[in-house]
């Protein structure tokens, strides 16, 4: 039995495996959730690089006008089952290249705005390349307030072996001053063959002089269907470099704010992950309510016929169990490295000790977590160690590889499968 099924089993306390179906229901129930994201997937590159496992697909103007419409459409239809203009706490723009359409971006806050009030912080990816003084001034007048910018490495032989050229680091740096934002994080790649910790560190230190924020500095996965020509280092290799990459950025002062992400003090925490809900629009965009979990179709002319025809994109639907659902929100919330019993029990109405004491007991007994008081009020969390933060991205990464690459793999060849078993 595999890794993520043993967990899955142990945790959910039942051998059903995920099931994801083929969901024609026509209505989507948010009205209710709280604490909602809204997510929107631009899925267009100048040039598709072969590590990337993201749905994505050169950048053509008419293709990008027709997807614009279909997600234009998309927003409206999902907007009008809400029941009335819904509060939501963040919106975030992923891709592909988000600021290749930097020039619609308004028009699409626009339509969101319409139907959703975003009381929080708004963010996008970007290419290094589209760090421009330009760029940056189009995303902002769209009410963009936080970037994450897709790196990966200064490094020239670390690039080279993900198919990217050279990041413009003064260009960078110079429109970052000329057209400031909330926070900037910065993505970089660590575990990479021929990487060394002391070139990471100095990847880190490269992205905090030009601006960032924080850094994301994640492992370099091999996903099936990317064309990948080398191979991630041992796990072994992998395990001292996330550690000389915390000891690092504790040393230039920094907190760590995820179990890959590492931050300034005081400055906003950016994440595109940690959502209790949220809604997604666009090809490959998943959704995530109180009781299922849904994901659209990654074929964009699949998607777009779907939206003109006025049906949701949805490819595949899980419906989870009570307990599934919990392990789906424990897992990305342990992500923060912090698990807090008081949002299991607004999610779920019951004590967080009473559904997994046991498993709380024996994390604290390996010491991969601690108790602690809550700083600013009365109650606790379970704060993860250095050596819990490993364990998670041990996991995570065979989550990955058994799920999420198993699923995109299924998704890149059929818009619309009947169902899949996990």
């Amino acid at each position: 039995m595999k890794l993520t099924s043993l967990l899955r089993a142990m945790l959910t306390r039942s051998f059903r495996p995920f099931l994801f179906e083929s969901d024609g229901d026509p209505v989507l129930e948010y009205g209710d959730a709280e604490r909602l994201g809204l997510y929107v997937h631009i899925p267009f590159c100048r040039s598709i690089c072969g590590f990337c496992p993201y749905c994505k697909t050169v950048y053509e103007k008419e293709r990008s006008r027709r997807y614009l419409e279909a997600l234009l459409a998309e927003i409206r239809r999902v907007g009008e089952m809400g029941k009335g203009r819904r509060e939501v706490t963040s919106l975030y723009f992923g891709g592909g290249t988000p600021a290749l359409m930097a020039d619609e971006l308004g028009l699409i806050t626009g339509e969101l705005k319409r139907w959703f009030d975003i009381g929080g912080q708004i963010g996008a990816e970007l290419h290094p390349e589209d760090v421009t003084v330009e760029t940056l001034e189009k995303l902002k007048a769209a009410g963009v307030t936080m970037l994450s910018i897709g790196i990966q490495s200064f490094q020239r032989d670390s690039l080279e072996r993900l198919g990217r050229t050279e990041p413009p680091a003064k260009a960078i740096a110079k429109a970052l001053r000329q057209v400031p934002f909330e926070s900037v994080s910065m993505d970089l790649i660590f575990a990479l063959p021929g990487q060394t910790a002391d070139r990471l560190k100095e990847d880190i230190r490269t992205a905090f002089e030009l601006g960032a924020d924080q850094i994301a500095a994640y492992p370099f996965i091999d996903f099936t269907f990317a064309d990948n020509e080398y191979r991630p280092v041992p796990e072994r290799e992998k395990k001292r470099m996330l550690r000389e990459i915390t000891d690092y950025c504790r040393e230039l002062g920094c907190v760590r704010t995820s179990v890959w992400t590492f931050g300034k003090p005081g400055k906003p925490k950016y994440s595109s992950m940690t959502r209790e809900q949220f809604l997604g629009f666009g090809p490959s965009a998943a959704t995530l309510l109180s009781d299922q979990f849904k994901i659209n179709t990654f074929d964009l002319e699949s998607y777009i016929a779907r939206t003109a025809a006025e049906d949701l994109p949805t490819a595949l639907t899980l419906r989870f169990t009570g307990r599934q659902r919990m392990i789906y929100h424990l897992f990305w919330e342990a992500y923060t490295t912090e698990v807090d019993p008081d949002n299991f029990q607004r999610l779920f109405a019951r004590r967080l000790e009473d559904c997994f004491g046991w498993e709380l007991i024996l994390c604290r007994l390996l010491g991969l977590a601690k108790k602690e008081p809550k700083k600013d009020r009365p109650g606790h969390v379970y704060r993860m160690t250095g050596r819990g933060a490993y364990y998670y991205h041990f996991i995570e990464q065979y989550y990955t590889l058994s799920y999420i690459d198993r699923m995109w793999n299924v998704l890149g060849r059929e818009p619309f499968p009947k169902e899949l078993r996990m």
